[in-house]
C-alpha cells in the first residue's frame, strides 16, 4: 500500500503511481470517507482523503477510472460523498466553461492588483506577510508552510485559509487564488478560482464562508485553536453579475485521412481516447503551459510535477508512436509546435479539449500561429465532459441530481 507519510508527499507524477494510490484508497471511499473526510490532521497525515487530486487535475488518471474503482468496492449510496467530491471538480470545470468571462475578469483584476501592489506599500506589506506565513495567526502561517513545502493542502484547510485571507487579513481574493494556483500541485483554474469566489460570496450571491475557531479546533483535533484574531464577520464582497451562459462545447466531425498529429497538454495526459479515434496518427508533440498560470513565479514543485507528468506521458506515447517530439515549454513552445508540424508535413493537429484556464490561453495563441500556416487544431471532447458540462448551469446541488444520469451516459456500472 502506498505510504502518504512524507513531507514531500512521495508523490510520483506518473500514471502508474496514481493508479496505485487509487487502488490503495478505494476501500476507504465509503462510510469511512464520509465520516472522516473533513479532518485535517496535518502534513503527511491526510489518510482520510484520497490525495488523488494532482493526478486527476492533469488527467494522469481519469475521473471515470476513479469512480469506477470506487463503485467496484462500494454501492453508489455508500460512496456518494466521495463520488460527489469527484464531481465537484467536473462541475467547476463545466461552470467556468459555460462562463469563460469569469476567468478573463479574474486575470484582468490580477493585472490591476499588480500595479496596486507597486503603488500601495501597506497592501504590499500585508500581502508579503500573508504569502510568507508571518501573519501571527498560527494556523494560517502553518498552512502557508505546508502549502509551499508540499504543494498540497486539505480541502478544509483551503476553505479556512481563503476565509482568513479575505475576511481577517482583508486581502483581495484574487491574490489569494493566484497564490494557490502558483503553489498547488493540483492547482486547477476552475476549482481554484470558483472556490475562492464562493468563500468571498461572489459565486453564490450573498453566501460566504467564515472560518470559525471552534470548527478549526474540532477538525484539526486541536492542533490549532485560534481563540482570538479571526474575523467574526464575513460580509459578501461586491462584484459583477454572473455572465450569461454560452453554448457548451461539443465534438464535430473531422477528416482523419489527412496528415494529422497529436498535441498533448498538461491538462490531459491520457490522450489514448484521441488515438483510438485516429489510429493512424504518425506523430505527437507535448507542450508545457505552467508558466502561464501567473505573472509571478510558479513554485518549482509545480514545475517538477508537471515536467515529470509530461515525461511519463511521452514515454507512454512512444510505445505507440515512432515520432514523439521533445517536450516544448513556455513561450518557445508555440514556435516549436508550428515548426514541428511543418517539418512533419502535417495539415492538422488533434488534441484533448483544453478547458478554460492558462493552458487554453496559451493554446489560443498557438491556434492563431498555426492558422497563419494553414494548419488547423481540432479539440476532441471527452465523453465524461460532454455528458457533464451542459448540466453546470446552476448550483452544484441541482447538478448533483444529474450524477446518476451522467454515469449511465458514460456506461458506468453501479451508477444508481
Amino acid at each position: 500500500m502506498t505510504n502518504n507519510r512524507d513531507e514531500d508527499n512521495g508523490w510520483k507524477p506518473e500514471r502508474a503511481h496514481g493508479l496505485e494510490r487509487l487502488l490503495a484508497f478505494a476501500p476507504k471511499a465509503g462510510a469511512e470517507y464520509a465520516k472522516l473526510r473533513n479532518y485535517d490532521l496535518g502534513p503527511g497525515a491526510h489518510d482520510h482523503v484520497s490525495t488523488l487530486s494532482p493526478w486527476i487535475r492533469h488527467r494522469l488518471i481519469l475521473e471515470e477510472e476513479v469512480v469506477s474503482a470506487v463503485l467496484a468496492r462500494h454501492s453508489f449510496a455508500a460512496a456518494s460523498k466521495f463520488i460527489q467530491e469527484v464531481f465537484w471538480r467536473t462541475y467547476w470545470k463545466g461552470w467556468l466553461e459555460l462562463r469563460p468571462a469569469v476567468w478573463r475578469d479574474y486575470r484582468r483584476r490580477l493585472e490591476v492588483l499588480s500595479a496596486e501592489l507597486e503603488r500601495d506599500s501597506n497592501l504590499r506589506l500585508r500581502w508579503e506577510e500573508a504569502e510568507g506565513g508571518s501573519t501571527g495567526i498560527t494556523c494560517f502561517d502553518a498552512w502557508v508552510d505546508e502549502l509551499t513545502k508540499t504543494g498540497y493542502l486539505h480541502n478544509h484547510a483551503r476553505m479556512w485559509f481563503a476565509s482568513i485571507w479575505i475576511f481577517t487579513l482583508k486581502l483581495p481574493w484574487e491574490l489569494g487564488a493566484d497564490f494557490f494556483l502558483r503553489n498547488l500541485l493540483d492547482g486547477d483554474p476552475a476549482s481554484n478560482t470558483l472556490s475562492w469566489r464562493w468563500v468571498a460570496g461572489l459565486q453564490t450571491k450573498g453566501k460566504t464562508y467564515l472560518a470559525r475557531a471552534e470548527n478549526i479546533a474540532k477538525f484539526t483535533e486541536n492542533r490549532f485553536n485560534p481563540t482570538s484574531g479571526l474575523s467574526s464577520i464575513a460580509n459578501p464582497l461586491p462584484g459583477p453579475s454572473v455572465p450569461a451562459l454560452k453554448v457548451p462545447p461539443s465534438n464535430f466531425s473531422w477528416d482523419c485521412t489527412i496528415p494529422t498529429g497529436l498535441l498533448t497538454t498538461e491538462d490531459d495526459l491520457s490522450p489514448d481516447f484521441v488515438l483510438s479515434k485516429a489510429p493512424s496518427l504518425p506523430a505527437a508533440v507535448l507542450i508545457r503551459a505552467t508558466e502561464y498560470r501567473s505573472a509571478l513565479n510558479v513554485s518549482p514543485k509545480v514545475f517538477s510535477f508537471v515536467d515529470g507528468a509530461l515525461a511519463d506521458t511521452r514515454s507512454r506515447l512512444r510505445s505507440n508512436l515512432e515520432n514523439v517530439s521533445e517536450i516544448a515549454r513556455g513561450a518557445q513552445a508555440i514556435d516549436h509546435v508550428v515548426e514541428w508540424t511543418r517539418q512533419n508535413g502535417l495539415r492538422q493537429l488533434v488534441t484533448p479539449y483544453v478547458p478554460v484556464g492558462p493552458t487554453a490561453d496559451m493554446v489560443r495563441l498557438l491556434v492563431d500561429k498555426l492558422g497563419s500556416q494553414g494548419i488547423e487544431l481540432i479539440p476532441i471532447l471527452r465523453s465524461w465532459d460532454e455528458a457533464s458540462w451542459p448540466h453546470a448551469t446552476h448550483g452544484f446541488f441541482k447538478f448533483r441530481e444529474k450524477i446518476p444520469k451522467i454515469l449511465r451516459e458514460v456506461n458506468m456500472a453501479g451508477a444508481s
